[in-house]
């Protein structure tokens, strides 16, 4: 035999099942904290979709701005925010804050809608280690009342 070192052989007969041991929790990590941080950048962005079709809602209830309108308005809004956020499960009036105000805009008057989600404490998916997610979910959207 020339200068080689030979090992016996089946000493090496388990070294890919550890090598798999310790290499699949961190797999697993990583898919399920793709799959978990997916989720959440869709939700966000379905509260931002709705916040804008509830401004834009409560911008167009009528065709002359009236002052007695703003709660038919408001309602306009805030339903509109809440078939945004229904297939998440999530409205206005479960998990969801939201905030429908008549403002002043220069010499008209403007919808403003504010969409909050407490995401931190209401996770719509489990909590993965190590997969940092935001606390909040925060959106405004503002539509001038036409």
């Amino acid at each position: 035999m020339a200068g080689g070192v030979r090992r016996a052989p089946g000493r090496e007969r388990g070294a890919a099942a550890v090598e798999f041991a310790l290499v699949v929790p961190l797999l697993l990590v990583l898919v399920f904290g793709i799959i978990s941080y997916g989720y959440m950048l869709s939700f966000r962005q379905a509260i931002s979709q709705g916040a804008a079709e509830g401004a834009r809602s409560g911008a167009v209830w009528a065709s002359a701005y009236d002052a007695s309108q703003d709660v038919q308005r408001r309602a306009a809004a805030t339903a509109s925010v809440d078939e945004a956020l229904q297939s998440y499960g999530v409205s206005c009036s479960s998990g969801a804050t939201c905030a429908v105000t008549i403002v002043p805009c220069g010499t008209a008057r403007c919808v403003k809608v504010a969409v909050t989600y407490p995401y931190g404490s209401k996770p719509l998916t489990p909590k993965i280690p190590l997969v940092p997610l935001p606390s909040t979910l925060t959106f405004t959207s503002t539509a001038r009342v036409s």
